[in-house]
């Protein structure tokens, strides 16, 4: 089930386009190219020189250490188009890297596609402006003080997946390529890491065994030719993943039997962790943070801390999010989201694993260099060096249509203790506005009347709960009422349902046919995948439901949709496809 997961986030990766659970990332010179009959490529090492930064710390568990926390250039020297612009991202500039490092992130990752750039066997010889241009950028972040990760990126699905038909010709390849990377790189600072291939996977392997075989044979590769090079790389800080980058505990242990050959002390691992998968894009009714979403985290973290760290082999966490935000980062609810990289950062940080959140251009923004979610920011940097409360929920919903009651939130501690509820600038008052009894928060109708004003639909008032640290956790005051959808036209291509939200927000869908059997894509189960299948459109009015949706529904057999709204409120709504053509009437 991993494999697929993580062959499936790595195709949609490269569209970013985009898998479950867990899965890794990571002068004057002549280079003989085995199996080139000593063909000699010429390569240029870095000559910049960094002497401002301090070096890299001593031993691997130091080095990795120093690294927390870092983030990742995605889709930009790794896009597999004609250059680093292809996949929508502008050209990196020194300005984006100082602004990373202000941020407080103390290694970049920096993901590199190679084989756009290289030439035909034997050689496989790497354009040269490629490789200046990754030179470059790298020289740039050592500049600045980083770590830098980089690595042989979407090559791993692009060509090297085939090594099951084609092990001498993958082989030979990947063997070229690095060559010639650890040529061009011999000399640059200890604080550059290379990590030998990201979220290796193969195509055709006869089982994982097989193919951790394969992956060991890279990986044993990749170790000979870069301590092999000289200079710097001799002692140089080499990542290597799990198959799949998974922390599977057959995986994790098949790449401690590589790390047991090789003995080599200046070795790291890395997987990758974006989450429990219903969670991590919404779909099997994975609408919140719960327990089994949570089980998944600590378990993950549990077993690669005591495989790897507890024996003193670092552990780089080369990739983590949530895989939803692939289309963007609505898809998952933003109080359940921040949940989920609060308790990322704190178990991360008392397992010892250093974090590289993954971000493709979706977080940071490249030129005008501020976070689009700067809540989502604030929880993750409050992560790397303490905890923070939270709550059941981060919206408190009222009808309009009914009398105004009190309403209770569970809160979750996390270790802090409650001291308050603000409104603004303004304090509410204990006892008169909200009470608290053990980890029950309740907000008075008295007070949820006041607050919320003409009671509009929407969110009527912001409040805060504080906690001895950590951020605050905001809560939401939302009047609502029973949303209402209307009877509508259309076709297989486009199709939406009218759609007066009252101020509600849509949880996930339910797609059922007449005999109670499951219609649309992910047959197993009644919940629609988030985005994938149906998606609401609060500005137009209207809820969609996709091509991807009705490619999957039976001709002209009626299916039942259950809308569930955050308030609890649930609404039902009927489909018949008749060939591209679809009517939809409100129940």
């Amino acid at each position: 089930m991993s494999g697929l997961r993580d062959h499936m986030r790595t195709i949609r990766r490269g569209f970013r386009m985009p898998a479950i659970g867990v899965v890794t990332l990571l002068a004057g010179l002549s280079l003989a190219v085995p199996g080139t009959a000593g063909a000699a490529v010429p390569v240029a090492p870095s000559t910049t020189t960094h002497g401002t930064p301090a070096p890299a710390p001593d031993g691997a568990m130091a080095q990795v250490a120093a690294m927390q926390p870092g983030w990742n250039l995605g889709n930009s020297l790794d896009a597999t188009g004609e250059d680093e612009t292809s996949w929508g991202n502008p050209r990196v500039t020194e300005a984006l890297l100082d602004n990373i490092r202000a941020q407080g992130f103390n290694s970049v990752r920096i993901p590199v596609t190679w084989g756009r750039h290289q030439g035909p066997a034997p050689d496989h010889t790497i354009d040269p402006a490629h490789l200046d241009r990754v030179r470059e950028v790298v020289d740039w972040a050592l500049a600045d003080g980083f770590h830098v990760m980089i690595d042989v990126h979407h090559d791993s699905w692009q060509w090297i997946a085939d090594m099951p038909a084609d092990r001498a010709g993958v082989l030979a390849r990947y063997d070229a390529t690095w060559r010639q990377v650890a040529a061009a790189f011999r000399d640059s600072s200890p604080r550059l890491v290379f990590e030998s291939v990201n979220e290796p996977q193969f195509t055709g392997g006869a089982d994982d065994a097989r193919n951790a075989e394969l992956l060991n044979e890279l990986n044993t590769s990749f170790h000979r030719i870069v301590r092999g090079s000289g200079g710097n790389n001799t002692t140089r800080l080499l990542v290597l993943p799990t198959l799949h980058t998974s922390a599977d505990q057959a995986r994790l242990d098949e790449l401690t039997a590589t790390f047991d050959t090789l003995g080599d002390p200046n070795l790291a691992a890395t997987v990758h962790y974006y989450g429990y998968w219903p969670f991590s894009v919404n779909v099997a009714g994975g609408t919140r943070f719960d327990a089994t979403a949570q089980k998944d985290l600590t378990d993950t973290f549990d077993r690669v801390h005591n495989t790897f760290v507890a024996r003193g082999i670092p552990v780089i966490l080369g990739e983590y999010g949530l895989l939803g935000f692939d289309r963007h980062t609505g898809t998952i609810q933003q109080g359940e989201k921040l949940k989920f990289f609060e308790s990322l950062g704190h178990h991360a940080r008392i397992r010892q694993l250093t974090t590289m959140l993954w971000d493709n251009g979706q977080h940071f923004q490249r030129t005008g260099f501020r976070w689009n979610d700067p809540e989502l920011f604030a929880q993750i940097e409050s992560s790397w060096t303490t905890r923070s409360g939270t709550a059941s929920s981060d919206q408190v919903f009222s009808a309009r249509a009914a009398a105004v009651t009190d309403k209770t939130l569970t809160l979750n501690l996390n270790g802090t203790s409650f001291t308050g509820l603000r409104h603004g600038a303004g304090d509410l008052v204990r006892g008169t506005d909200y009470t608290v009894q053990d980890d029950r928060l309740t907000i008075t109708a008295s007070a949820l009347t006041r607050l919320s004003g003409s009671r509009a639909y929407g969110t009527n008032a912001v409040l805060h709960a504080r906690f001895s640290h950590g951020v605050p956790w905001r809560i939401d005051l939302v009047t609502h009422d029973t949303p209402v959808l209307r009877s509508a036209t259309g076709t297989t291509d486009s199709f939406a349902v009218p759609t007066d939200f009252r101020g509600d927000r849509l949880a996930t869908m339910e797609a059922t046919y007449a005999d109670g059997t499951n219609a649309g894509p992910h047959g197993w189960t009644p919940y629609k995948e988030y985005d994938r299948a149906f998606a609401p459109d609060y500005a137009a009015g209207v809820t969609t439901l996709t091509p991807d949706f009705f490619a999957e529904v039976e001709d002209g057999a009626p299916v039942t949709l259950t809308f569930h709204y955050w308030s609890g409120t649930t609404v039902t709504y009927h489909v018949t496809r008749s060939g591209t053509s679809v009517t939809g009437t409100a129940a």
